[in-house]
């Protein structure tokens, strides 16, 4: 009989020791956030050259006359950006369920 409640006690030791775990940084976590740095600047970078590639060809076309796609290009810029910047928030609001 002593020997189960020596088992259930080590078993609750066991326990009370996983159950609150200190946090640490996961191995090569400083390369992955100079990675994570690297890619926001690139999304950041290439959304600025998009629209200022629309805006110009927007002046292209409204200045020969011809039909108008420009619009929508920067639409799509202005919708990627709000996609890329939010990307945090987004999945902060999806894994914490």
């Amino acid at each position: 009989m002593s020997s189960i409640a020596a088992s259930v006690m080590d078993a609750v030791s066991v326990y009370a020791q996983v159950s609150d775990p200190t946090p640490e940084a996961p191995p090569l976590a400083d390369k992955i956030m100079k990675f994570v740095g690297y890619a926001t600047w690139l999304a950041i970078l290439s959304g600025i050259v998009s629209i200022v590639y629309a805006g110009g060809r927007f002046a292209w076309e409204k200045w020969s006359g011809s039909g108008l796609q420009s619009p929508k290009m920067v639409a799509g810029a202005m919708i990627g950006g709000v996609v890329a910047t939010s990307a945090g928030t987004i999945m902060n609001a999806v894994l914490a369920v």
